[in-house]
């Protein structure tokens, strides 16, 4: 069998991964283990802002997020197979760069994202809820901080691109400080789209750790407003803190959103 000699097994393999990208697992997401738990979401009184109250607990089961947010070049080997519900742009980005994250994508896209990742790998890659995301920011601490490494914005600086030290840029994923559990960039460069709708504040929020989503239709033309989460490159640092929420219009293309996933344990 002439696929037996390794020069030739290699010479199909990279012609695959040629003209199908995402068979390469190198353009794929880094995943991480999440553990199950229960911790404090929002700001108690005295702190963060109202729509961050009531302060309360939340159970978290086990799951996997990305390492980072995902890339420019994960994007489009993934927006190369073949449409699923939507058409996705393999160079949607303002800021132009394989290892940048994307960015200019919006809510309905990111789910698009998320639908073809799961066919391809045969696992179920999704956006995560609002409590996942804010549990993997504090990365298992037992008492409030403003950000995942503490209180001091003075250190964000470390941790974050944000509108003090990007010059109004986005940068390469992971080149600042990880929190606790080995996840970067949670603090700034992109703001993040979570799964859930946009809510005022925190009363009747799921104690489970499940999206709040209250217009399940994911028709292009639902137009809700979503959740972001954790700041950009122009954001100041009050609004990067683990417990700060934000969100915009379902159909919203802005450089300075993206997303990063998470799937279930195996």
């Amino acid at each position: 069998d002439y696929l037996a000699m390794p020069e030739l097994k290699k010479y199909v393999q990279r012609s695959q991964i040629k003209y199908k990208p995402w068979l390469d697992p190198a353009n794929l997401p880094e995943m991480v283990d999440i553990p199950s738990g229960t911790f404090w979401m929002g700001s108690p009184e005295g702190r963060g802002e109202d729509e961050e109250k009531p302060y309360h607990r939340v159970t978290v089961p086990a799951f996997r997020m990305g390492r980072y947010p995902i890339t420019q070049a994960q994007w489009r080997a993934v927006a190369m197979f073949p449409k699923v519900n939507l058409d996705l742009s393999l160079n949607p980005s303002y800021f132009r760069g394989e290892n940048l994250p994307i960015e200019k994508v919006n809510w309905h896209e990111a789910q698009e994202f998320c639908v073809h990742l799961s066919k391809l790998t045969g696992q179920s890659y999704r956006l995560p809820t609002e409590a996942e995301w804010e549990y993997a920011c504090r990365a298992g601490a037992t008492e409030y901080t403003e950000y995942c490494f503490g209180d001091e914005d003075i250190q964000l600086d470390d941790y974050a691109w944000f509108d003090r030290n990007s010059k109004r840029t986005t940068y390469p994923v992971g080149q600042k400080k990880p929190n606790a559990w080995g996840l970067y960039d949670m603090h700034g460069n992109v703001w993040e789209w979570c799964a859930d709708d946009l809510h005022d504040n925190y009363q009747n929020t799921p104690k489970e750790g499940t999206a709040w989503i209250e217009n399940d239709n994911y028709s292009p033309k639902n137009y809700s407003p979503k959740l972001l989460r954790g700041g950009s490159w122009r954001s100041n640092a009050r609004d990067c803190r683990a417990g700060h929420r934000d969100g915009n219009l379902a159909d919203s293309h802005n450089n300075a959103f993206g997303f990063r996933v998470v799937c279930g344990l195996q």
